[in-house]
């Protein structure tokens, strides 16, 4: 391309893409002037809708959460043997029972390219009160004891109600019948 025709080219594709914006526009217009308009209801319409939501929005509210970063640890490798797929899914019963006690709020794998050693693995949201009270917990962790993740954890400011979708529901109390 000699110079100055890729400005003809841009402004030429500029000046097609306008067309191409108006026939469809144009095309548009065709389209709703020849619809029929549309019935008129003989119920008026605030019968038909529900009544408008007029209570506030309730507050929101933050407070602090302890964040988890887990990074390959020294013994992390791509390989699966069957003691790694062990290692692995004890992990995995670990988060699933954080999770369900209410302890866990979230976690999730990061996509890692290659194996870089040392690499941010996971992360992990604590619904806890302090640091060492995490650390406690995660060094539970199968692939934390195995070295296979390292755990690095810090305060989070977040949104407060935050909670794991498998986390278990309180038993309801018994209510009083009042038939005897």
């Amino acid at each position: 391309m000699r110079k100055g025709e890729h400005v003809k080219m841009a402004s030429l594709t500029s000046r097609l893409r306008n067309a191409v914006v108006l026939v469809c526009l144009g095309m548009s217009t065709l389209h709703c002037a020849s619809a029929p308009p549309p019935a008129v209801s003989a119920r008026p319409a605030a019968a038909s809708c529900p009544p408008a939501e007029t209570k506030a929005p309730e507050k929101f509210e933050m407070r602090t959460y302890i964040m988890g970063f887990l990074r390959r640890g020294p013994a992390w490798s791509a390989e699966r043997t069957p003691e790694v797929v062990r290692i692995s899914e004890g992990h995995m019963a670990h988060i699933r029972a954080m999770g369900a006690t209410g302890k866990l709020v979230l976690a999730g794998p990061f996509e890692v390219e290659g194996t870089p050693p040392n690499a941010l693995a996971g992360i992990l949201l604590f619904d806890m009160e302090s640091i060492e009270e995490a650390r406690a917990l995660a060094a539970e962790d199968p692939a934390v004891k195995a070295g296979r993740f390292s755990l690095e954890l810090m305060p989070w400011y977040g949104p407060k109600g935050l909670t794991f979708p498998g986390k278990e529901e309180p038993a309801a109390k018994p209510t009083r019948s009042s038939n005897p």
